[in-house]
């Protein structure tokens, strides 16, 4: 408790009204990257007490729903929900609330702590992975994800997975992270539609040729770029750059 009086954001949280000193965490996240837009429809996972909830819905000003184990209290202009986010039946009730899909899903769940430093990484990336694997079924194309992570040596590994699901993924430790904290936030913007994700290896034959020259191999439906290639030729290929319409990949061998 006496550290918290002496801090900051702590003092400045209940001075303006915010449940948890993490609300400026999310304010400082979203100047930054620009996740939540007026209008967004966005899902908070693992919301209580509620003061990233309390933000989402003054930075969208739209439909915001906010799910836990833990009752929430209400938030003005939130939807909250009591329930299991790994569960079917919550993730129907999250949809219905929304109208349909999510334009952004956050998560600043964090692991019941043991203190000792291996367990608590480890639980922080299985949670980490479940935000991810909820926010695949629940966001829109196009959509956008941010989720809290410990800092240790799986980390590399879960950025990598959230790079296979979206155009651009960010990190950042915003000012309002206490300093000794190993926290760190993972931001995915532009969730990916495409069939294909980077480090696949697929055979195609080369169907086109595209402006600049390059092949153009479809796989289910979708472009695939292909620097040095020629309409006709039958290769091996793996898959590197995805973007929303079209993916750029490398000649592995020519068949």
């Amino acid at each position: 408790m006496a550290r918290d009086q002496r801090d900051y954001y702590y003092r400045k949280a209940k001075e303006e009204g915010y449940r948890a000193r993490s609300a400026y965490k999310l304010k400082q996240i979203n100047a930054k990257f620009h996740i939540i837009r007026k209008g967004s429809k966005v899902v908070d996972l693992g919301a209580a007490p509620g003061g990233w909830l309390q933000v989402a819905r003054e930075l969208s000003g739209g439909i915001v729903v906010g799910v836990d184990l833990e009752r929430i209290e209400p938030v003005e202009g939130a939807v909250t929900i009591q329930g299991d986010i790994t569960k079917d039946e919550t993730l129907e009730q999250i949809a219905a609330a929304l109208g349909g899909q999510a334009d952004v899903v956050i998560s600043d769940a964090a692991p019941n702590l043991t203190g000792i430093w291996d367990v608590d990484h480890a639980r922080s990336i299985d949670l980490s992975r479940a935000a991810l694997r909820i926010a695949k079924r629940l966001l829109r194309p196009g959509g956008s994800f941010l989720v809290k992570v410990f800092q240790g040596d799986m980390f590399d590994d879960y950025i990598e997975e959230v790079k296979r699901e979206f155009t651009s993924v960010h990190f950042y430790t915003p000012p309002a992270s206490r300093k000794e904290s190993a926290e760190i936030y993972v931001i995915g913007k532009k969730l990916l539609s495409a069939p294909v994700r980077p480090g696949e290896v697929y055979e195609v034959t080369i169907e086109s040729t595209g402006r600049t020259g390059d092949g153009i191999a479809m796989i289910r439906g979708f472009a695939v770029i292909v620097k040095n290639a020629s309409p006709g030729e039958r290769l091996k290929i793996k898959i590197g750059a995805v973007k929303q319409r079209f993916a750029f990949a490398s000649i592995v061998e020519r068949i």
